[in-house]
């Protein structure tokens, strides 16, 4: 057991420092996502954008390649197709060898009504692409991490999960579920993976284009920030959870909103 006065022999460095690492983010291209993947690679880590746009995954890679000068692999995948993450785990392996950092980022949160005008298939749909195919993807590659050098495994979640609205109800159901699935693997996979979550509150990404600008001018007034979030304001974050400053840290959520109430 290490004393108190011991310096730690795997001591990070002043900055993060992600070279030699392999980082893939679902939901990569746009909003969060891409704002991870380039903070990823600009920490070091080659990366793999991944969605279900390869176009937009292209672009963003090659935008990577240019700004960072890391390797950036477009995938495209559809994390809410179980039977299909096999492929994309195997493909992801094949071309860069390994994975040390899996952002599971893909969301959705389609737009009804009221609830009594969620279908089966609405509901269905979005618990596949924000619980079950996280759950998944996590699976198989939390299972390889651990049976080689381990890694870092970051489940993003949503606010909606402890304060569910009535507009996101199927919505906060998953992401309440992906916090319980973000304890219950580090369990399954420590110690060698670590397995975390942030809980993401209100950012101005490209769906913030559709709202009531005033409305949520009035509700971010009750936030400690007084504002929403801006994508950038993930990336640190992301950036402790992936590297060895949160060497400590696994089975926790992480809650970055901004102090909303």
């Amino acid at each position: 057991m290490t004393g108190a006065g011991d310096a730690p022999s795997n001591r990070p460095g002043p900055a993060v420092d992600l070279s030699g690492k392999v980082a893939v983010v679902t939901g990569g291209s746009r909003g969060l996502g891409r704002e991870m993947v380039f903070g990823l690679a600009a920490a070091g880590a080659d990366v793999v954008v991944a969605s279900r746009d390869l176009a937009s995954c292209e672009k963003t890679a090659a935008e990577v390649r240019e700004q960072t000068g890391r390797r950036a692999l477009p995938l495209a995948a559809h994390v809410g197709r179980w039977d299909a993450l096999d492929e994309f785990v195997d493909t992801v392996y094949g071309e860069l060898g390994r994975v040390d950092v899996l952002v599971n980022n893909a969301g959705m949160s389609p737009v009804y009504d009221s609830v009594a005008d969620v279908s089966e298939t609405l509901f269905d749909k979005v618990l596949g692409v924000n619980l079950k195919g996280p759950f998944r993807l996590a699976a198989l590659v939390g299972t390889r991490m651990a049976a080689g050098e381990g890694g870092s495994i970051i489940n993003i979640s949503s606010t909606g999960a402890v304060r569910p609205r009535a507009d996101i109800v199927p919505y906060a159901a998953a992401k309440a579920g992906l916090n319980a699935v973000t304890v219950g693997l580090a369990h399954a996979f420590g110690p060698s993976v670590r397995v975390n979550g942030i809980m993401c509150g209100t950012f101005f990404t490209d769906v913030s284009a559709a709202w009531d600008m005033e409305a949520f001018a009035k509700r971010s007034a009750t936030f400690a920030m007084k504002r929403g979030g801006e994508p950038h304001e993930i990336v640190g974050a992301a950036l402790y959870l992936a590297s060895d400053w949160s060497s400590f840290t696994t089975g926790a959520v992480l809650t970055v909103d901004g102090g909303q109430p």
